[in-house]
């Protein structure tokens, strides 16, 4: 049930990121982006000092992180 809740999450996150930076994506790229988004918003919010609590505060974190991997992707590619 755990990875079910997971890949919808991820999918929820990778969906908003992508609405927000304008990006084009199907579900597959939304679920790995979203849970991408989960370990680079984790890194980043570490490293800034910032933390959060809960699933709403969770679901922020993976966006900012979905948003920055969209943005690294676009300087690379």
């Amino acid at each position: 049930m755990s990875l079910i809740f997971g890949l919808l999450f991820g999918a929820l996150a990778g969906f908003i990121a992508s609405f927000i930076m304008g990006e084009k994506s199907g579900w597959i790229k939304n679920i790995i982006l979203g849970i991408a988004g989960g370990f680079v918003g984790g890194f980043a919010f570490d490293i800034l000092g910032l933390s959060a609590n809960g699933q709403f505060g969770s679901l922020i974190v993976s966006v900012v992180g979905a948003c920055i991997c969209i943005w690294l992707g676009r300087r690379l590619f």
